[in-house]
């Protein structure tokens, strides 16, 4: 279980505010992701342990998925004050 102190933190990584940097952050994830995958060659328990919380993740549709955006998830409070978004 030692490769899942390198998974577990990419799933606490919040989502930014700002819809416009979504995609980048996906992309982020998703490379990071891969590499990690390729260079590191996680033992099956681990990838099948973070697989399964990702799937959980995205399934539940918190609003933490860095997959895609849920449609029936609502922004945080923070993410309607102009002041954040516009910047």
């Amino acid at each position: 279980m030692y490769c899942l102190q390198w998974l577990l933190p990419v799933l606490l990584i919040p989502k930014p505010l700002n819809p416009a940097l979504w995609f980048s952050h996906s992309m982020f994830m998703g490379f990071y992701l891969l590499s990690f995958l390729l260079e590191r060659k996680p033992c099956t328990i681990c990838a099948l342990v973070f697989l399964a919380a990702l799937f959980l993740i995205c399934y539940s549709c918190w609003g933490n998925c860095f997959l895609y955006h849920c449609t029936g998830s609502q922004l945080p409070e923070a993410a309607h004050d102009p002041s954040i978004v516009g910047t």
